[in-house]
Order: C-alpha cells, then sequence, then structure tokens
C-alpha cells in the first residue's frame, strides 16, 4: 500500500477550500479496539530487558499514540540508538500481528459512518502513529483502505504524536483547513496532538476512561464506538465550539 496519497476527483478540485471539511481517524483504538494488544505486545518486549512491572495500563495511559522508538526511549532508554529502536520496534509489530491477526474487527459502525461521512461530502484520512506494515495489516483486515483518501503514518513525519506533524500532513494532503477538521481519537497523546493541530476532536472511549478527556478544550464529543454517531451533529458541534471560542476571546 502506498500509505501516504491523496486521489482527487474533478468534483473535489472544483470544490473550495473554505468549504470543505475533513475527519481525520486515529487508526489504533479507533478504527478497531486493538490496543490491548499493542500493549501486551510491548509488554512481552520490555520483559526479556528486566523490566519488571510494566503493565499493558500504563503503556495506555502514558505512551499510547506514539511512535516506536519514543515509545523505547520513555520507558527503555532515552539514548538508544535509531537503529537498535527499528529492530526493537520491528519485533514488537511482529508479535503484535500474529498475536491479533484473527482478533481485528471494525469498532461498531465504523462502516457505516465513514459511508455516510463521505457521501455528505467529507474528505477522509487516517493519521496513525503505527509505521507501514501496521498500517497496511489493520486497514486491510477492516477492509477500509479504498474509503479513505489520505493516509499518514509515523515513518512519514519527523515527530510522532503529541507533536501535530501527522495531523497536518493529512489535513494537507486533504487540502483541508485545519480548523475545519475534526480528529477522531482514543489516546491522550493524539487528543494533544489534534490540538496543537488546531483541531477540534471526538475522543474514542476505547483506551481511556470518560473522565480523562475532560482536561482537553478542544474535545467537543466523546463517543463508545461509531453506532450512533451523526456525521452532521459532529459537523454542528465543531461550528458550535468554535463560536464559543470567538465569544471568548472578545
Amino acid at each position: 500500500m502506498n500509505a501516504q496519497r491523496m486521489n482527487e476527483s474533478g468534483k473535489d478540485r472544483m470544490e473550495k477550500r473554505e468549504d470543505r471539511y475533513a475527519f481525520i481517524f486515529d487508526m489504533d483504538g479507533v478504527l478497531t479496539d486493538n490496543m490491548t494488544f499493542h500493549a501486551q505486545s510491548w509488554v512481552e518486549l520490555f520483559r526479556d530487558f528486566g523490566l519488571e512491572g510494566m503493565d499493558p495500563q500504563r503503556y495506555l495511559v502514558e505512551t499510547a499514540g506514539m511512535k516506536g522508538h519514543d515509545v523505547l526511549r520513555y520507558f527503555l532508554d532515552p539514548d538508544i540508538s535509531a537503529a537498535e529502536a527499528d529492530r526493537l520496534t520491528e519485533l514488537k509489530d511482529f508479535l503484535y500481528r500474529v498475536n491479533s491477526r484473527n482478533l481485528i474487527k471494525p469498532l461498531p459502525g465504523l462502516h457505516g459512518f465513514l459511508e455516510r461521512a463521505g457521501n455528505a461530502g467529507v474528505r477522509l484520512g487516517v493519521g496513525t502513529g503505527s509505521g507501514a506494515k501496521n498500517t497496511a495489516y489493520v486497514l486491510g483486515l477492516l477492509e477500509t483502505e479504498h474509503l479513505f483518501q489520505a493516509v499518514v503514518g509515523a515513518h512519514h513525519v519527523r515527530e510522532g504524536k503529541p507533536a501535530p506533524d501527522i495531523f497536518l500532513r493529512v489535513a494537507e494532503l486533504l487540502d483541508a483547513d485545519p480548523q475545519r477538521c475534526i480528529v477522531f481519537e482514543d489516546a491522550l497523546p493524539g487528543i494533544e496532538a489534534a490540538s496543537r493541530a488546531g483541531m477540534s476532536c471526538v475522543a474514542l472511549a476505547t483506551t481511556n476512561n470518560r473522565d480523562a478527556f475532560e482536561v482537553f478544550g478542544n474535545v467537543i464529543d466523546i463517543i463508545d464506538d461509531f453506532r450512533h454517531a451523526d456525521p452532521a451533529a459532529m459537523i454542528g458541534r465543531l461550528h458550535e465550539s468554535r463560536n464559543e471560542t470567538r465569544t471568548a476571546i472578545l
């Protein structure tokens, strides 16, 4: 899969940028509830290095959504070399793919929501902290690759989440104003990245409790899955939040 891409139709090219909306989805924990599988794979890897007391929940709370290199620097060695980080990240990802292959399922309501948003003219993209192999693996199992006009992974940017680079790159590929983008995220570093990108966010309560999202001013909604999610209503909340911000400034 060519993970960083943009496909435009004639209709897209004629559309004015200021009238365009975009939904940008994190992948793990948003399109599918798979973050526990990632966490368990990291824990197994760290145990080989004698890192005792490490549990999946600590990974989920502190580093979920970060690039593999940043997870290794955070937990294992802040001075780890790029080559060693590559090797260990690939090992962890192999464990993850082997252990999750028959367990990856779309979050309830996902396909219907993506189809409704796409039919309404909303541009759709993925901005994930995963690398190329994991991105292709998950989107392939979910059978959603064809629904996204842009897909950006950690390997396409210099700084991963909580830096805004991934989401800003997706918006660029979709030719969308960041203020007219809604990010769908489950991880705290990802919500911070959306905030730093100037984007509103819908939080998925798959990885963290709902209370964890209260500190973020850019969260306009919290959902458990996509079964009752309405693209038009979310765009309405986006406008409401922008108007509230303008009023507060004035």
